[in-house]
């Protein structure tokens, strides 16, 4: 092959080799999150966005005033980082101010990404999760430390549930 012959090759092989490279893509600018203090959220596919982020967050350790799977989570911090992550829904301050925030639900009303809360610590909603559906919900325990599933109708949960709040339009 002649020198011309290598250098049309080298050419052609240069520009496939860029058809297979990816774009470079410019960051998405993250919206603002929204105001949760009117409880006026959609829940249509926000209540499945939870629950799905919440599942892939199981066997995460527990760690008192942890707000990120790198350190832990505690159980408000796990439901602020679910809510922002998933819906991009600002929740913070402890279990108690979260149910004082949200909207009350019955419990046969309740939908995927409401919040459930305990009295686990002989004080009103000392302890919140997200309820998941099937009287199912995932949260963050200091006891076995890690992000699972229970049961609402396990003898410890059904004795101390208190209450349900929702975040979503009524």
């Amino acid at each position: 092959m002649t020198r011309l012959g290598l250098a049309a090759l080298a050419c052609a092989l240069l520009a496939l080799a860029g058809c297979g490279s990816t774009p470079a893509r410019k960051a998405a600018k993250r919206p603002e999150p929204v105001d949760t203090s009117l409880a006026r959220i959609e829940v249509g596919d926000n209540g499945r966005e939870i629950v799905m982020y919440a599942l892939g967050l199981v066997d995460v350790g527990y760690q008192f005033g942890g707000k990120n799977p790198e350190a832990g989570f505690d159980c408000s911090g796990m439901v602020s980082f679910i809510y922002r992550n998933a819906i991009n829904v600002e929740l913070k301050g402890s279990a108690a101010d979260m149910a004082r925030r949200g909207r009350p639900v019955g419990r046969s009303q309740l939908q995927a990404g409401d919040l459930v809360f305990f009295n686990t610590m002989n004080r009103p909603f000392s302890h919140v999760g997200i309820y998941i559906g099937d009287d199912k919900f995932i949260h963050s325990p200091s006891t076995n430390g890690r992000i699972r599933i229970e049961s609402m109708k396990s003898k410890y949960f059904a004795t101390r549930y208190e209450a349900a709040r929702s975040f979503f339009a009524g």
